[in-house]
Parts: C-alpha cells; sequence; structure tokens
C-alpha cells in the first residue's frame, strides 16, 4: 500500500495511516498480490481517526510499560471520542500518574518509532507473553481457536496483540491527551479483578482536539445533576438506586413536558391509553422478551404466579388493540402513552436522570397496513420536527437501520419496509444516511438524533416496523375481503424517556429554560415593607392569568435578593418600589441580568404570554 501512495505522490505517501482493500482496512505495509479496489486512508477520512485512536491507545500502554514496567496490559479498544486501556497494577494511578504517562507519550510520538506487525500461531503467541509476564493478554489468546493465527504490533520494545491496522510510526500521533482513571473489572465480572481503566481522547489536528475539550468543559458546566441540584430540581438517593425523587420545582417541568405531550397526542389522532405495570410470565414468553431481555427485568411471584416489571409499553397495547374486533376501517389505530417502564440496568452504567431503571416513555404505537407505513412515517416525521423545534432543537440527524443478517420475513418484505420508509423521509425532505445491518431482526427503522446547543449528539426519536410482536400474540383485523389480517405495528417515540429528555433539555439551555418550561417564570421582588402590599397584588395578577410566581417579600437588601434569584436562572424579575406602586407599574428584569425598564403591568403580561406562546 505504501508504494501505491508513494506512486501517486509523495503528499499522498506521507499523509497515509492505512489502506483500505476491497472495503477492508489494512496497513500501508500491506502486500498487494492480485487485482483489487484500493484505497489510501489519511486523517481525512473517517477511518483515519479510527485508526488514530486505535494506535494512540497502543501508545498508551507502550508508555506505562515503559513507566511502570510491571503493570499488565490487557485490552484497548476504540470509544466514542477516544479510546480507553486496561491495566493491572499493584497500586491505583494518580494524577500525577497520568501526568507523566502522556508527557511519556509524546516522547515516544516524538521518536518516530516504526509500527511493525507480524503474525504468529496462536500457541506460539500464548507462550511469548507468558514469558513476558502479561497473562491476562495470554489467557485472551488462549480463547482465540487454536488454527488460527495472530497478529502482533511492535513499537520499540513494546509489542501488543492486535488485529490492527495501525498507523506506520508512533510520529503520526500528535494530538492526544488522557482523561481519567476509572475501575473496570477484568472481562466485565464482578467476581474479577477489578482494573484500572484510563481513559484519552485522539484527534487529526490540533484544533479538533481543542474544540472537542472546550466541549467537555463547557458540558461540564451544562451537566444536569450539578444543576438539579443547584436548581432544586431532583435527587438520586441511595435508598433507590436508579429512580428520580421530583422535588416540586423538578416536578414541575416534568408536568409541562407531558402535558404538552399529551396535547400533541390529542391534537394528531392518537387515543391515549394506560396499561398495568406488572404482566404475567407467559406474556412475556410470548413476546421473546423472557428469553432475550430476562436478565434486564425486575421480577416478582404472588400466589405461585411469576411476573415481571413491563420494561416496554408494547405487548400491553397489543392486548388492547386485540379487545373486540377490528376492521380495516379502524386503521391506522394510533395509541399513545406515558407509561412507566423498569430496566435492571447495571449499577454502573446509571448516569443521573440520563440513565435510570426507572423511567416513563411518550410511548406509541400505530397499528396499520403495509400500505399505509409510508403515510404515517410522513406524518410522525413532521410532527416529531414540531415537537423538537418547540423544545429549542433545530438540527436533527436521520438515520435508516435496514436488515441485518440474523432476521425473519421474506427479502420482499424487507424491500418494501425500507423502501417505505426510505420514501417517506425523502417526502418529508429529510437528508438521511443508511445504518446497513442495524435494524432490528423483524423490521428496519429510522433514528432521530439532535445536536444540541454545544454538538452533541442524542438519539431520541424512533420509528420502526414490526409484523412480528402481532403474530406472536395473534393480532387482526378484518380487512376489505372479509378474511382475517395481522396489522403491522409501528414503535414510535418522540422524546422517547421523559427523564432522560429534561436532562437533556436542562443541558440544552444550561438551566436557563425557556419561559414556558422554567418551574418559576416571574420572582416578584419589594424593595420595602411599604411596597409588600402592592408586590402581592401584582403576585396575585400575574397567577391569576396562570403564571408560575415566585413571591419575596423578605426584609432584605434589593441587590441581595436580585442576585439570589437570577441565580435561579428565571426568566424574569420584576422589582416594585414607591414609584412603581404609584404608577402601578414594575421594573422589569430578564435573564442574562438584562435591564428592560419600567413597564405596566399590562405590557409586562403580553410580553410574557408571547414569550410563553412562542415558545421562546
Amino acid at each position: 500500500m505504501a508504494e501505491v501512495a508513494s506512486s501517486i505522490g509523495a503528499g499522498l505517501a506521507k499523509a497515509s495511516l492505512a489502506g483500505k482493500v476491497d472495503g477492508k482496512l489494512v496497513d500501508t505495509s500491506y502486500t498487494i498480490s492480485t487485482s483489487a479496489n484500493l484505497a489510501i486512508i489519511t486523517a481525512k477520512d473517517p477511518e483515519g481517526l479510527e485508526v488514530i485512536r486505535h494506535s494512540t491507545a497502543h501508545l498508551l500502554a507502550y508508555a506505562v510499560k515503559d513507566l511502570f514496567p510491571q503493570a499488565q496490559v490487557t485490552i484497548g479498544p476504540v470509544i466514542d471520542n477516544g479510546f480507553f486501556y486496561d491495566f493491572s497494577y499493584s497500586r491505583s494511578f494518580t494524577p500525577e500518574d497520568l501526568a507523566a504517562i502522556e508527557k511519556r507519550m509524546t516522547e515516544l510520538s516524538n521518536k518516530d518509532e516504526a509500527v511493525v506487525r507480524r503474525v504468529l500461531p496462536r500457541d506460539e503467541a500464548v507462550a511469548h507473553f507468558k514469558s513476558l509476564g502479561e497473562h491476562y493478554k495470554a489467557e485472551i489468546i488462549a480463547s482465540i481457536p487454536s488454527n488460527e493465527d495472530v497478529s502482533l504490533y511492535r513499537e520499540g520494545q513494546f509489542e501488543d496483540l492486535c488485529r490492527g491496522p495501525h498507523v506506520p510510526s508512533t510520529g503520526k500521533l500528535k494530538h492526544f491527551k488522557l482523561m481519567k482513571v476509572a475501575g473496570a473489572y477484568w472481562r466485565g465480572d464482578h467476581r474479577n479483578e477489578m482494573l484500572q481503566r484510563i481513559y484519552g481522547t485522539a484527534w487529526t489536528s490540533k484544533e479538533d482536539l481543542q474544540r472537542y475539550l472546550t466541549q467537555l468543559e463547557e458540558a461540564e458546566k451544562r451537566d444536569h445533576r450539578k444543576l438539579g441540584r443547584e436548581l432544586d430540581l431532583f435527587h438520586i438517593d441511595e435508598h433507590s438506586p436508579g429512580t428520580v425523587f421530583w422535588h416540586p420545582h423538578g416536578w414541575t417541568v416534568w408536568q409541562e413536558v407531558e402535558q404538552y405531550m399529551r396535547r400533541v397526542y390529542r391534537d394528531n389522532g392518537y387515543q391515549e391509553v394506560k396499561g398495568p405495570q406488572i404482566l404475567d410470565q407467559g406474556l412475556w414468553e410470548k413476546t421473546g422478551h423472557w428469553d432475550k431481555y430476562r436478565e434486564n427485568m425486575f421480577t416478582t411471584e404472588s400466589e405461585k404466579r411469576d411476573y415481571a416489571l413491563k420494561p416496554m409499553n408494547c405487548p400491553g397495547h397489543l392486548i388492547i388493540f386485540k379487545q373486540g374486533i377490528k376492521s380495516y376501517r379502524d386503521l391506522p389505530l394510533r395509541y399513545g402513552e406515558f407509561g412507566q417502564c423498569h430496566r435492571n440496568e447495571p449499577s454502573g452504567s446509571l448516569h443521573g436522570i440520563m440513565r435510570v431503571r426507572a423511567f416513563t416513555q411518550d410511548d406509541g404505537h400505530i397499528f396499520c397496513t403495509e400500505a399505509q407505513i409510508q403515510a404515517e412515517v410522513i406524518a410522525f416525521t413532521t410532527l416529531l420536527q414540531k415537537v423538537y423545534k418547540d423544545f429549542g432543537f433545530t438540527e436533527i440527524l436521520y438515520r435508516l437501520s435496514t436488515r441485518p443478517e440474523q432476521r425473519i420475513g421474506s427479502d420482499e418484505s424487507w424491500d418494501r419496509a425500507e423502501n417505505a420508509l426510505a420514501q417517506g423521509l425523502r417526502a418529508s425532505n429529510c437528508d438521511f444516511e443508511y445504518l446497513p445491518g442495524e435494524g432490528a431482526f423483524y423490521g428496519p427503522k429510522i433514528e432521530y438524533t439532535l445536536k444540541d446547543a454545544i454538538g452533541r449528539e442524542w438519539q431520541c426519536g424512533t420509528i420502526q416496523v414490526d409484523p412480528n410482536m402481532p403474530e406472536r400474540l395473534d393480532a387482526e383485523f378484518v380487512g376489505e375481503d372479509g378474511a382475517r389480517h395481522r396489522p403491522i405495528m409501528l414503535h414510535r417515540a418522540i422524546v422517547g424517556s421523559l427523564e432522560r429528555f429534561i436532562g437533556i433539555l436542562i443541558e440544552q439551555h444550561a438551566g436557563a429554560l425557556p419561559t414556558w418550561l422554567a418551574p418559576t417564570q416571574v420572582s416578584v421582588l419589594n424593595i420595602t415593607d411599604s411596597q409588600a402590599e402592592y408586590a402581592q397584588e401584582v403576585a396575585k395578577t400575574l397567577r391569576n392569568q396562570g403564571l408560575r410566581v415566585d413571591l419575596d417579600l423578605r426584609n432584605e437588601k434589593i441587590t441581595y435578593k436580585i442576585r439570589e434569584h437570577s441565580m435561579q436562572k428565571l426568566p424574569y424579575i420584576l422589582v416594585v418600589g414607591d414609584k412603581e406602586k404609584e404608577a402601578g407599574a414594575v421594573a422589569v428584569r430578564a435573564r442574562g441580568n438584562q435591564d428592560l425598564g419600567v413597564m405596566s403591568l399590562q405590557a409586562f403580561s403580553e410580553k410574557i404570554a408571547s414569550d410563553i406562546a412562542l415558545k421562546s
């Protein structure tokens, strides 16, 4: 591959990180022996960034072994925005160790040592790593079939097991930073040794690295867990891990989101339903969840019958659909539910209100014919776009996941379903990308991903074609021909988990929620006791208009009260002194320390009503 790059030009040869032969990534040292489709991978290619991150994980291991020879290496994969590597070592790595490791990585990069690949039979590779005292690496290799060869990569004095490919030399690795150390069990099993996981990030340019680090700094300021405490919205308690204790302000936000989505249901042809929390084991066996999802389900027993708390709402909606005879004239039939679900997530994966064990979904299911899928996708996409815009999100990414290798149904039915989803997106003027093989085993799906104010992506919405569950639970409708037919079930969600979506909203707006969502929309502050009665009248008038108003009559300096209420990120603060009292007016301060001057109470009421109506 290197010779091909050189034959094209010295610039390309210098920039090459890897190659692609008939779609397969290879090292630049790869020998081409037959005619093939070739591509040179550089830092400009997405694959180039992955090669850099994978190679930087090896550079990290190289530096750790150089500084701490007794440490044992295990695995070091690429993850979103970076990589990690797990180590076994006699003591915990400190922040000072992390700084020293990163410094050594830079020194090794500057040496620009060649990264050289070699292949060994499995048993010879096991013996090789055992001779080095690398027992974890030997265990990994021993799990590979004995008739297979394994590839090793050497840079300087360090050699590691890897399929590759890797950059041709360590000098290609310039823009990286180590982020943190965390614990991780060997092979993810709590019965095994706790290892030390070092996380890092790597990029193709100094600018990209700095942009990412700046994004992390901004994300830390916006962390919904921190803002949840500061704004008194919610807390997570050890008495019920993975569930949320909503405080009055937080529950107000919840209710605004839920009632908004309830109006969306009502205005777009959905009938709201409510299913039970606990369902018999036999139902979950029919749906396939008991076999495939049992470990993530909370179970209970009563009168010698086994039950499970529902991890999703779909079976309940099907049971409702089956009550009474349904005709083709009833379709499409749209059910919506704010259904609370429970999933036994591992404790290590829990994250504030973003990843919990008990959550409520804006869950909906559409029962329709195959011919109605495209129209439903168009209507749903249009609706979803409006909802996201109202919540302050203007950029949406669209991805269509297609048939996996292991699937049910004929190719013809998959063709029709995938085409219906694609045509629905095209008719909605949505640019989208395909995710080949990422669909469920029973049907394709569209994923709708939000991009937030600092460029992070959040996959929230989805619409998914499912002919399988109606088949499993024997759902039918009477067709125009008088015969029985299976409906298609479309799983759809717009915001998904309300808990997670509220966390996203908090971070999107850095806690400064738009007026229509803010738990307190207005605070009314008096300057002295002589305006207390007038301040109460102002607060009462605004409350009667349906506004959420806080009244602060404390005997404190007005500057102190303004500062304290400003820290709560309120949309508006109204200050009343003697002049405002005499004029029947209010002095208005908007969020961000904006002084809007004195205006009549009527003028302020019209202004805030406009904010709420426009979702601004």
